[in-house]
């Protein structure tokens, strides 16, 4: 998943001027690298939500934060112990994915449009200036496009994973309260 966002892709094309039939592709893709790029900064705000949420839901529930105390699991009350592992496995799976959605990813190979690697590709796209090669664009968007895709595959999964977890705490909390349940202390 990391290291998806890690894929090498070889130009597409050999440089040759670009047609009006290719420069349509290139709009194209061009739309292709926004919208996959709004993806990521979405996939980010959905993580800091439910991150958001999970923090407050800790800080504000005493039920919650007596899942994590060990005395909770030897009152005897298997129900009641079985619904606090749930909760407190589902609170952590859903602050760790939360977590892993906005880490920084890195690529050691990318492309002009990545201001990791501008320092590589700076040359080269002075050289294709010079050349008056449009295809060096087209080369350098598929590049782009194919680092945004793997990034936004490994970012909505680990998305999925905290609403998942999200989605396990508010149920497990709410079965906890039904049994009767009271905080510890």
């Amino acid at each position: 998943m990391a290291g998806e966002a890690e894929t090498v892709v070889a130009p597409v094309l050999e440089a040759r001027k670009l047609t009006s039939d290719d420069k349509a592709f290139l709009d194209h893709l061009k739309k292709i690298n926004d919208t996959f790029y709004d993806q990521i900064k979405i996939a980010d705000q959905k993580a800091a939500y439910i991150f958001t949420f999970m923090v407050a839901f800790l800080v504000t529930s005493a039920e919650s934060r007596a899942v994590f105390d060990p005395a909770r699991y030897q009152t005897g009350d298997l129900v009641a112990m079985f619904l606090s592992a749930v909760l407190a496995v589902s609170v952590l799976v859903s602050m760790v994915s939360a977590i892993l959605v906005v880490l920084p990813r890195k690529s050691a190979v990318g492309s002009s449009l990545y201001w990791n690697t501008w320092p590589v590709n700076r040359a080269t796209f002075l050289n294709a200036r010079e050349r008056d090669d449009p295809a060096y664009l087209f080369d350098q968007y598929i590049m782009n496009v194919d680092a945004l895709s793997a990034i936004n595959r490994a970012k909505y999964s680990h998305v999925s994973w905290a609403f998942r977890g999200l989605m396990v705490v508010v149920v497990s909390y709410c079965f906890l309260l039904g049994w009767g349940t009271r905080p510890i202390g």
